[in-house]
């Protein structure tokens, strides 16, 4: 006969709440242990978890404690314990598994986020159902909604049985309308008008592109931002005791239109007094107080002072001194509005780096990103290296992200190391370039490259180009540390084929056989000298119309003519990032020479120089020119083949490739010896935070000259337009749209263009 030693339901205070006598039940020892209801849970997972075993002897206490311990794992909606003689039956009710869980009218959010955020709460497709985890689930998924100003959007569950003890979940969201900023008071600005105030400010009133920016709808974390921003604003023009007293943020009942109110006290315009450095200098003061950024007599800018603090800091850490702390305490005269300072100065203890570390590199070898360090395992700390070293890794172009830190070594007050994270990016591209034109239809061009083989930093890239213009095979292959000290080599053999008859230069075709190698040698941190050697083979066709210099030029020279070509130059790229550069220049100088004892004696100089500069965040001006000038000598031409030609991608968008500078009596260009391009674009990153998706307004200037015509600014060519940018999922793609300026009769116009490939 079965006797109920125990219970306990949905509520254990139900069961700890009645008579004692509800649980009472004889000692006995338990000589078998029987599990009963179970359909998923295996019977050896109760007994792990049931505190009593066979061959125990058990009370009321015991049995109790059992129950509970059950319930605990959440696993059962009900336990029960039975006897039947001296066995102890465990009788359970498995709570429920959800077998699905689904979602109805939600459009803000990606249906798999939402699911991978709702795991992390406890509610996921085969875990088991749990009543409060739905409870919270339902409250999250409402607090995200009012992070995107989604104030009246309603979240409804339905939880539906179904067979073999499962239930379906299903979320049935009206996210609503969004709640818009109405209006933004500011209250208690005198200094500055409410629109001035305003305009520091991301939030705003609903305007024609706050659709996109999403800054018309409430969240507490821009409104923080916001009143850092006016705090800033302020503290920079003087105002040294500006406080935000209180904000009101108020919706109205529709959940429809939210009102934000700032109450500001502005306080007196300070200037500074003096300004004393105080504390263990480390350094010579003279050279600390050239630090200082702000003078006496001068109006109170807190951006002056953190950089003045910043500038010391970085000083004491070039020295070894890591954690140098530097305050500066204001010593405030109301009545003068005035506020002097003391720079209190502690370097700290003096610190050496013991080791440096590398994570995250999974392909790439750590000697690849070790020997771009320009810090010295052993030796003192330098944050000017460390930060140096930051940059030269991730202008490698291997990661996507660079990230350093330097941790104190546990027990050693005088140590740290310096610990660099990075993560890879994909470095093989199998890149295709389509364009079309009125006279070449559409053109292709391939490449494939791996810029980090077997992860050894060493780039190989095999290109191929078949259009009907310009067909090419080629191999290159670089090695950036060729010696130890960071000589490189590049090697590269090529055939070419140049057939521009369906353009508007002037008719030939050329066929080049060639190798090259050439050399980098730094000599500075950003500083490379460059020389090489070429020999190229060069075939040239004519046609019946080919101008009567070209003819002259075969007629004088052969049709077949060896060149030997020595190369030089200089380079300085000071650049944050090969890829998407914030700030820096890259300025190059390349010399090409023809040797004399070829058939062919030239030289051609070219000078490129680009400048980025973040203007403001997040745009990035970019300024680029580009000139070159060439000739013949020892009474021989510049090749007609070698001369400069402009238009295009690269150049001036808007005109067709090699469209530009002198003509030909048929109409057909002839190229130049001189070429001047300017470029200027501005770039902005569509996504916050990142430069996968990059627009930017571009305006472009240039032209060829040939021998005695001079430049001016009627001659030249300008185009001006909208270039798109997207490092997208199936790979690189590139777009523009140029509409072009001072147009001529007889230009070779081509207004879009785009440049398609892929990633592996």
């Amino acid at each position: 006969m079965r006797r109920r030693l125990a219970s306990l339901a949905v509520a254990l205070a139900v069961a700890v709440a009645a008579p004692l006598d509800a649980l009472a039940a004889d000692p006995f020892v338990v000589r078998d242990i029987r599990v009963e209801g179970v359909q998923r849970t295996e019977a050896g997972t109760i007994f792990s978890y049931l505190p009593v075993k066979v061959g125990e002897r058990v009370d009321d206490a015991r049995l109790s404690q059992a129950v509970k311990a059950l319930y605990a794992t959440g696993f059962f909606r009900d336990v029960r314990l039975e006897r039947e003689g001296d066995v102890l039956v465990v009788v359970v009710q498995e709570r429920p598994t959800i077998s699905a869980l689904s979602f109805v009218g939600n459009k803000e959010f990606d249906t798999e986020t939402v699911k991978k955020a709702l795991k992390d709460i406890g509610l996921a497709e085969a875990r088991i159902f749990d009543r409060s985890a739905l409870e919270r689930a339902e409250q999250e998924l409402k607090r995200q909604y009012i992070t995107r100003g989604l104030y009246a959007a309603k979240v409804q569950t339905t939880v539906t049985p179904q067979e073999r003890n499962r239930v379906a979940v299903n979320f049935a969201i009206d996210e609503g309308s969004p709640s818009r900023i109405e209006r933004i008071n500011i209250i208690g600005a005198k200094a500055y008008t409410e629109k001035q105030l305003r305009d520091e400010m991301s939030l705003t009133t609903p305007g024609w592109l706050t659709w996109y920016t999403k800054n018309d709808q409430y969240s507490k974390q821009k409104l923080q931002a916001d009143l850092e921003a006016l705090r800033s604003y302020y503290q920079n023009r003087g105002y040294l005791e500006f406080e935000v007293e209180s904000t009101q943020v108020s919706i109205s009942p529709d959940k429809e239109d939210i009102y934000i109110t700032i109450n500001v006290a502005e306080g007196p315009r300070y200037t500074v007094g003096e300004v004393r450095l105080a504390g263990d200098l480390a350094v010579n003061e003279p050279e600390l107080r050239a630090l200082v950024r702000f003078r006496e007599g001068e109006t109170y800018s807190r951006e002056k002072l953190q950089k003045t603090a910043k500038d010391i800091s970085d000083r004491l850490g070039a020295e070894g001194y890591a954690f140098a702390n530097v305050n500066a305490v204001p010593d405030i005269d109301r009545a003068k509005a005035t506020a002097a300072f003391t720079i209190y100065v502690d370097p700290g203890r003096r610190v050496y780096v013991r080791r440096i570390n590398i994570s995250g590199n999974a392909k790439t070898r750590d000697e690849v990103v070790r020997r771009e360090a320009r810090q010295i395992e052993g030796a003192w700390y330098d944050g000017g290296r460390i930060d140096r070293s930051k940059v030269r890794i991730r202008r490698l172009g291997y990661f996507d992200e660079v990230n350093v830190e330097t941790p104190p070594v546990p027990g050693a007050s005088d140590q740290v190391d310096v610990e660099f994270t990075v993560t890879e990016r994909s470095t093989g591209n199998l890149l295709a370039g389509l364009g079309y034109s009125s006279s070449d239809g559409v053109v292709f061009n391939g490449s494939v490259s791996q810029q980090n083989v077997f992860g050894s930093g060493n780039a190989i890239a095999l290109a191929l180009n078949t259009s009907k213009i310009n067909r090419t095979y080629s191999i290159v292959y670089s090695e950036p540390y060729w010696t130890v000290d960071g000589v490189s080599r590049t090697t590269e053999l090529y055939q070419r084929r140049l057939d521009p008859t369906s353009l508007s230069v002037s008719q030939y075709r050329s066929d080049t056989i060639g190798g090259a190698v050439g050399f980098g040698v730094p000599v500075t941190e950003t500083d490379t000298i460059n020389f090489g050697f070429r020999y190229d083979r060069t075939s040239l066709t004519l046609f019946p119309d080919s101008p009567p210099a070209y003819v002259d030029f075969v007629d004088r020279f052969g049709e077949t003519t060896d060149a030997f070509v020595l190369t030089g130059g200089w380079s300085r790229d000071t650049r944050d990032d090969i890829l998407y550069p914030n700030q820096g220049r890259l300025q190059s100088v390349l010399v090409e020479l023809g040797m004399p004892f070829g058939d062919l004696s030239y030289y051609k100089v070219q000078y490129l120089h680009q400048w980025f500069w973040p203007v403001w965040s997040p745009f990035v001006l970019m300024l680029r020119g580009d000139v070159g000038y060439g000739d013949g000598y020892s009474g021989k031409p510049l090749p007609f083949f070698k001369a400069f030609y402009a238009g295009g991608v690269g150049s001036v968008r808007g005109y067709e490739s090699s469209s530009l500078g002198p003509r030909d009596v048929f109409g057909n260009v002839l190229g130049g010896n001189r070429k001047i391009v300017g470029n200027a674009e501005l770039f902005y990153p569509l996504l916050a935070g990142q430069q996968a998706v990059r627009l930017s307004v571009f305006a472009d200037a240039g032209q060829i000259y040939a021998e005695g015509l001079q430049p001016d600014f009627e001659s030249f060519r300008y185009s001006a337009g909208l270039g798109l940018a997207w490092n997208s999922p199936l790979g690189p793609l590139k777009f523009s749209y140029a509409y072009p300026v001072n147009e001529k009769p007889g230009d070779k116009i081509q207004r879009f263009q785009f440049q398609v490939g892929s990633v592996f």
